[in-house]
């Protein structure tokens, strides 16, 4: 059976589990997400393999980018990836691919650009099973009405990511966000 070669990423919003397959990056999620169980046998399954933690070259390239992408200092991200899901799936998060940094969409706006206008169920689902997190930036998916709405690593990691970025829609209430979910 082949490897996944994982590592944790300590970082200031929470620890993120990178896994490399080959010589892609097929893992950077947050490590206590709900669905970490149903993700990991989702890509181990997929790929037909095993997770084992080790070093890799992916694997180092994506802490760097990260590292400086928490300090402010990189806006888009240059790694090879392994997308592991359905097609759809697939091209939801080829789609996220294109928010840019310091901006958000909605995910009538994602439904738009993946020609699935009435599929706001389907591609909120496939949101929420991005196993690439910030990279593929999921959490710059926000709600119709501007409110921040679920993210595997919660509202209050998403809130700084978006901080971080400049995007934080200014019509945010925080604590009224938090207290509907």
């Amino acid at each position: 059976m082949s490897r996944i070669i994982t590592q944790i990423l300590p970082t200031p919003f929470g620890e993120l589990l990178l896994g490399s397959f080959k010589d892609d990056l097929c893992l950077c999620d947050w490590r206590y997400r709900k669905m970490r169980i149903t993700i990991d046998a989702r890509i181990q399954r997929g790929l037909d393999a095993s997770f084992e933690e080790g070093d890799s070259p992916v694997i180092e390239k994506a802490i760097a980018q990260l590292q400086l992408y928490f300090r402010g200092e990189r806006t888009e991200f240059d790694l090879p990836l392994s997308l592991v899901g359905t097609d759809f799936q697939c091209e939801v998060w080829q789609a996220l691919r294109n928010v840019p940094y310091g901006s958000t969409w909605s995910y009538s706006e994602l439904t738009s650009k993946i020609a699935e206008p009435t599929a706001v169920r389907a591609v909120a689902y496939a949101n929420g099973a991005n196993a690439i997190s910030i990279i593929i930036p999921c959490h710059r998916i926000i709600g119709g009405n501007g409110a921040l709405v679920g993210y595997a690593g919660g509202l209050r990691a998403k809130k700084e990511l978006l901080e971080l970025e400049g995007a934080l829609p200014k019509t945010l209430d925080l604590f009224s966000t938090l207290a509907e979910n």
